[in-house]
């Protein structure tokens, strides 16, 4: 479209663009086609595709919106073509999969591996920096699992599809207590002091008072303050007056 074409107040060509107002029916047509296809399409990937997506078949649902757009809207474009995309993008997609179910190290390339970001209570800050994952994004999936004391936690895992893996203590040791600071109204979570054992603030490690004067042993901090054993605390209702 040429400079002089555009025109303020051409509601014409802002509603109908270069093309006739009989196309917009056909734009129906393609879009109801083109929908029927990528519907069929997605069912033959898998279930996976309805659930939590991994990095293939987010890139192919990326690629999918690319594919179709064209078909529904260009006139020039042909229903075929978009068709023909959208089946290549299908077999493409199960080849990878085939390929990762028959090499896990091919598994391990496309995907990625899993995480181990905290283990006996302890956060493996190397492992978090490598996944960029910060403190309050672990503490946030911690907490999803009720669990609001680092001593509670068994294992901590980041899987390759992102997902949070968190398997919980069956008897909580002291840790770091991961509430959230600012909120008034956590305060039935009940956390106990446990006398004669300091944890780090940055990691999650626990000494004795003794042992704590100096850096820490897994992350060099000098940060410590006394350790906390999570209660087996039921909540009670709160109320603005309370």
């Amino acid at each position: 479209m040429k400079k002089e074409d555009i025109i303020p107040g051409d509601w014409h060509r802002i509603l109908f663009g270069q093309a006739p107002p009989v196309f917009l029916v056909e734009v129906l047509v393609r879009t109801f086609v083109i929908y029927l296809v990528l519907l069929i399409i997605i069912r033959l990937m898998g279930k996976r595709m309805g659930g939590q997506l991994t990095i293939s078949e987010l890139a192919v649902m990326v690629t999918l919106g690319a594919i179709v757009a064209p078909g529904m809207q260009l006139p020039q474009t042909g229903l075929l073509l978009g068709i023909m995309i959208l089946v290549c993008a299908l077999i493409f997609q199960r080849g990878l999969n085939f390929a990762e179910y028959k090499s896990s190290k091919f598994e391990e390339i496309s995907q990625g591996a899993l995480s181990l970001l905290v283990k006996d209570g302890v956060m493996d800050l190397k492992e978090m920096a490598k996944t960029k994952i910060s403190h309050q994004q672990l503490y946030s999936a911690i907490r999803s699992k009720n669990i609001y004391n680092l001593g509670e936690v068994e294992r901590a895992y980041l899987e390759a599809c992102g997902v949070f893996s968190i398997y919980k203590k069956k008897d909580p040791l002291p840790g770091l207590a991961i509430l959230p600071p600012d909120d008034e109204s956590i305060k039935w979570f009940s956390q106990e002091v446990k006398d004669g054992v300091q944890v780090c603030l940055d990691c999650g490690k626990t000494l004795p008072d003794r042992e704590a004067r100096d850096q820490c042993p897994v992350c060099n901090s000098k940060h410590w303050e006394p350790a906390t054993v999570a209660l087996d605390v039921e909540p009670t209702p709160q109320t603005e007056n309370s």
